[in-house]
């Protein structure tokens, strides 16, 4: 599988803040926005990976995470020269995904919770079997996202949701559960995509998309229930919480979030000669602290 960490747009939303860098590289605590969307992709072990953002930010990402190399895996970059709706990813990075299944997750959201890893093998492995799969959140203003409608479906072992409708920024949601932006799909997502006809605003919506595998049968629904943190960093506001809710998680349990060296160290990927690189890199940085506590073996788990 594939992915692809889609970290366009002029982060109006953001200014001052973003007339000079790219929102992906502003701080959320202690390391980059990017890091954090990252670090999801690498948990779905997931190593092959696409960055797409605009001409004059894609420099910038890239001198960050050069390629990617240092976490243990392959980073490429394209570049979004208008930005036209998220579906666009798959058209840009057409020659990345190949014939393979492919994740994209945005680079301004920002996951957290026990057990993420096995819910996003589970999305993995349907996406390699052929099916599609979205993550819902629960929100108290849907009419601000898009909105997946779902049923609870009984099986021998366990509660499944199946969609019923999905739906963008709707005037009367159907209910309460936002699609966030994390998206696993089978091969062939690219000749679907360039099927997307650009909606009102004139944007290649990912509602459409989800749609079409709906409209086939093998669109499947992940809710991120209770123990589970979503957040889209993409506002002050946002960025704000964002920050407060990641210091408050380290300082607590005296751990770092989305740390994508010792992901890959956990995973393998790279020996400890390699950590260690990245140990120096960071120096006496609360970050680096904590990628030395790793090489020395007094975090464990």
């Amino acid at each position: 599988m594939k992915g692809i960490i889609l970290a366009g747009g002029a982060g109006t939303r953001l200014y001052p803040l973003t007339i000079v860098t790219s929102k992906q590289l502003l701080p959320v605590y202690n390391k980059p926005m990017i890091y954090y969307p990252l670090s999801t992709l690498m948990l779905a072990r997931i190593k092959e990976i696409l960055i797409i953002s605009t001409p004059e930010d894609t420099p910038r990402i890239k001198s960050l995470l050069g390629d990617g190399s240092a976490f243990g895996i392959s980073l490429e970059y394209a570049v979004q020269e208008k930005p036209e709706g998220l579906a666009q990813a798959f058209t840009i990075g057409r020659d990345f995904i190949g014939d393979d299944s492919c994740a994209m997750i945005l680079g301004d959201n920002i996951f957290y919770g026990n057990g993420l890893g096995a819910k996003l093998a589970a999305a993995k492995r349907s996406a390699e079997e052929g099916k599609a799969t979205i993550f819902g959140y629960y929100v108290e203003d849907p009419h601000r996202f898009g909105i997946m409608e779902i049923e609870r479906v009984k099986t021998d072992n366990d509660s499944n949701f199946r969609v019923i409708s999905v739906e963008e920024k709707p005037k009367e949601p159907k209910s309460n559960y936002a699609i966030v932006g994390l998206y696993f799909y089978p091969k062939g997502v690219s000749d679907k995509a360039d099927k997307v006809k650009p909606s009102a605003r004139g944007e290649l919506e990912i509602t459409t998309l989800n749609d079409m595998y709906l409209k086939e049968n093998i669109l499947n629904a992940q809710l991120l229930g209770r123990g589970y943190t979503w957040m889209d960093a993409g506002t002050v506001d946002s960025l704000r919480k964002a920050t407060n809710f990641v210091c408050m998680i380290e300082q607590y349990q005296g751990m770092s979030i989305s740390a994508p060296e010792e992901i890959a160290y956990r995973y393998e990927w790279i020996d400890r000669e390699k950590l260690s690189e990245s140990v120096k890199r960071y120096g006496k940085s609360p970050y680096g602290e904590h990628l030395k506590a790793v090489l020395e073996d007094r975090i464990i788990i």
